[in-house]
């Protein structure tokens, strides 16, 4: 019987195993705009292929250079003191001067995340070019391309290893070309036979931001010439580039000029480095480094619906920007695209996400404009939270790991935020805005509005990822030592941020408060932004404090003053259009659909709104009723957190309508002509698959690919036992499917398959002891682990 038992779930691993079909990004011409260009990154070191056949443009960036240098920890000492008129304002209902008001509790805005360089690939070959292709395999983390100039074929392929460091790329065929290598930001570059070296700094005063030095070594069968900026090559069959680059960025508290990393020595290093191995040594390094992370997780989302020319090979295959067009312009719903989308979101966090202490910004990694959208910073008010949501159940733990030292980095200086701004002397707390350097005061620069400026919940929210680490990982070490600490540091500002209420005795509230970047219309028409007891600022602080004091039982701390203020916490309620109501009083937004849904919070990525929750049932509706009030049509990472918020509601027609419209197929900017009069505008994603906010934010790709996790499996965890729901938002559309390698919360990884909505097979790992309660096709059941062991679960 036992043998049996080992041959079935060795059976059931295998199946859960099964094929995938092949993650590939194509294209007959190469990019003209930066959102076709194809992303390749090691986490700390990325490039934007645009693969022209005459003029190759490779944009290149290193995620750790930016403007600046440390915060000044006592800047605006004194501005604290505007926060008793403030709420002196606020409780005689006097709005208007509250927002005026708000002006004085604003700081600096945050400094801006800066491209690394431009390298030129001139084919210097004449004739007429034929049969262009342009591929990312995300398979195998490369970019292809090739082409055939007066009928001899040519072909590059590129990659970024971590293991190693660099970006390689290969040129072979009938290689006559001229490497250049330029910058936006101040820079100079020379030459020497076989190597360019570009040096240089952030924009800005050079004794105070910080430098860079890149080289590029060129290895060849051919002749090389070198001249003051460039190498050129001529009558090669093939060609080897190596690129390396360091900065002297060395901590968010260290000044980049007069306590900056040795990048000299350690790009030199890095060079040395390059003569080690071949090519396809390197390849296979970062081949094996990758995969590692990226197998962990396999999806078919409906095997019957597959169009067979979809995939690659296939002799009359889609292009994938035809692919995404035909999928909504055609109607032509094809899974296949909705698999390469989430595999997609993946493979950005894994070559976005690798450096310690520097989490993946607003672009990821990947920002050819010398000034980004929105300074490229880190805006935590949603959208560096988004980057994070599928990290975990997607099985990329360690994708998570810079944001650890981000936020220690923000504790550290937040705890002068506090004091500064809101006269709090325990604990910290960090504001809408940030950037390498962990920023944390207020932003707005005392002239900017309140609906955005004027927040300071950024590290309440955040430090819930700490939490969800440990939920997946039941680490209690990390618990200990690096979570609680901050998670406790964040409670403990908003236990003394919280006032009473002026309205009801003992109730508790924040003052002054807004929700994030919306506006509301009191009921005597006044249109503002600052508020007291806005729903969103208590829904973080809501979920914060029961986060803290679970981890507090599990280390054996108790909160009671926590649990006492977590009591008193001014209440949900419901509007008079059945919603839930994001301001203090029942006032309507300015604006039905704006983009954020703040107030939801507690339903997504927060637990504390659920159906498992007798307490909270009664708010589901009004959750519902919010998200029919704010429509569909809204920004790529909105749209990307509506998908998650409707699958939470168990609506999987819901889910699903959200995920298409997140597939809404928007042209690149910039551009016009007959080409892209079928594309369309607003939130969506363009042709490279990038989400378009618009621009283009990465975090929206991140919320999409959640959002299928999410649809697909959820998970909670209470009193160290696990609840595990399977297909709780699977629309009918994935008919017949399987997914492999999720992780649940409770330290548990989950593979299942299904047909006609059904789960018909499921295998469960467990990393350590424990107990779960199984729910699927409607059934129930509670199965106990030991560490280690993996069951297979017959569910039919």
């Amino acid at each position: 019987m036992r043998s049996y038992l080992l041959l079935s779930a060795i059976l059931c691993q295998t199946a859960m195993a099964q094929e995938q079909a092949p993650m590939v990004l194509q294209y007959d011409k190469p990019a003209t705009y930066f959102e076709e260009s194809l992303p390749i990154g090691n986490g700390k070191l990325g490039a934007l292929i645009y693969g022209g056949s005459d003029d190759n443009v490779i944009y290149l960036n290193d995620i750790t250079l930016w403007t600046g240098k440390p915060v000044d920890r006592n800047l605006d000492a004194d501005a604290h003191k505007w926060i008793p008129a403030i709420r002196e304002a606020l409780f005689n209902e006097d709005y208007k001067l509250a927002d005026s008001l708000q002006l004085h509790v604003q700081g600096p805005n945050s400094q801006h995340y800066q491209p690394l360089g431009t390298l030129h690939i001139k084919d210097l070959g004449l004739g007429e070019i034929t049969k262009y292709q342009r591929t990312l395999n995300i398979d195998s983390a490369i970019v292809r391309d090739s082409y055939k100039r007066n009928g001899k074929l040519i072909t590059r392929e590129y990659f970024a290893s971590n293991p190693d460091k660099l970006i390689a790329i290969r040129l072979r065929g009938d290689i006559n070309c001229q490497i250049a290598l330029t910058a936006q930001v101040p820079h100079q570059v020379k030459s020497t036979l076989e190597q360019l070296v570009m040096t240089g700094h952030a924009t800005g005063n050079p004794q105070e931001s910080t430098h860079f030095c890149t080289m590029i070594s060129v290895k060849t069968d051919g002749e090389m010439t070198a001249s003051d900026s460039s190498l050129t090559i001529n009558k090669a069959k093939e060609a080897i580039i190596y690129i390396v680059n360091e900065t002297s960025f060395n901590g968010f508290d260290k000044h980049p000029v007069k306590e900056g990393a040795n990048y000299l020595e350690m790009v030199t290093n890095d060079m040395w480095h390059t003569q080690n191995m071949t090519f396809d040594e390197f390849y296979a390094r970062h081949l094996a480094d990758y995969k590692a992370i990226y197998d962990r997780v396999k999806i078919c989302l409906n095997k019957e619906g597959r169009n067979p020319n979809d995939l690659p090979g296939a002799k009359d295959r889609r292009l994938t920007d035809q692919l995404l067009l035909d999928y909504t312009n055609g109607n032509d719903q094809t899974p296949y695209l909705e698999e390469l989308y989430f595999q997609f979101g993946r493979y950005l966090l894994i070559s976005a996400s690798r450096t310690k202490n520097v989490p993946a910004n607003l672009q990821g990694l990947w920002a050819p404009q010398l000034w980004s959208p929105w300074r490229g910073n880190y805006t935590v008010n949603i959208n560096l939270e988004e980057n994070y949501w599928p990290a975990f159940v997607a099985n990329m733990a360690e994708m998570a790991e810079p944001l650890d030292g981000f936020i220690a980095g923000l504790a550290a200086n937040g705890k002068y935020t506090a004091k500064n701004y809101y006269n709090i002397t325990k604990g910290w707390c960090s504001s809408h805005n940030s950037d390498i350097w962990a920023m944390t005061n207020p932003v707005g620069e005392k002239n900017e509005s309140p609906e955005w400026s004027n927040w300071n919940m950024g590290g309440a929210w955040l430090v819930n990822t700490l939490w969800e680490r440990y939920q997946f990982t039941q680490d209690k070490e990390y618990l200990k030592n690096i979570a609680y600490p901050l998670m406790k540091g964040a409670a403990d500002f908003c236990q003394n941020w919280l006032i009473e209420s002026p309205l009801v005795p003992g109730e508790l509230i924040t003052a002054p408060s807004t929700s994030p970047e919306n506006e509301y219309k009191t009921d005597k028409g006044y249109h503002g932004t600052t508020c007291y007891g806005g729903t969103a600022d208590l829904a973080i602080i809501r979920e914060l404090f029961i986060n803290t004091i679970a981890a507090g039982k599990v280390l054996g701390l108790k909160n009671k003053e926590m649990e006492q203020a977590l009591a008193r916490l001014h209440p949900y309620t419901i509007g008079h259009m059945g919603d839930l109501n994001e301001w203090y009083y029942d006032w309507d937004d300015w604006d039905f659909q704006h983009r954020h849904q703040s107030h939801l919070i507690g339903l997504y990525p927060g637990n504390h709104i659920s159906h498992l929750s007798p307490l909270t049932s009664h708010l589901l509706n009004a959750c519902e009723r919010s998200l029919e009030i704010k429509g569909d049509k809204t920004t790529g990472w909105s749209t990307g957190w509506r998908i998650n918020l409707w699958a939470r509601l168990h609506k999987p027609e819901q889910a699903y309508h959200i995920y298409q419209k997140l597939l809404t197929p928007i042209a690149p900017r910039g551009s016009k002509g007959a080409n892209w009069k079928a594309w369309h505008k607003g939130g969506g994603t363009y042709p490279n698959l990038f989400d378009a906010h618009p621009p283009f934010q990465i975090d929206g790709n991140f919320g999409g690919t959640a959002g299928v996790c999410e649809m697909l499996m959820q998970s909670t965890l209470k009193d160290g036992k696990a609840t595990i729901e399977l297909l709780p938002a699977s629309p009918k559309q994935w008919k017949e499917g399987h997914v492999s390698g999720l992780c649940a919360r409770g330290g548990y990884e989950v593979s299942f398959e299904w047909k006609d909505g059904t789960v018909r097979d499921c295998s469960i790992k467990a990393k350590k002891a424990g107990t779960i309660n199984l729910l699927y096709n409607g059934q129930q059941k509670t199965i106990k682990f030991k560490a280690g062991q993996t069951q297979n679960i017959k569910t039919w």
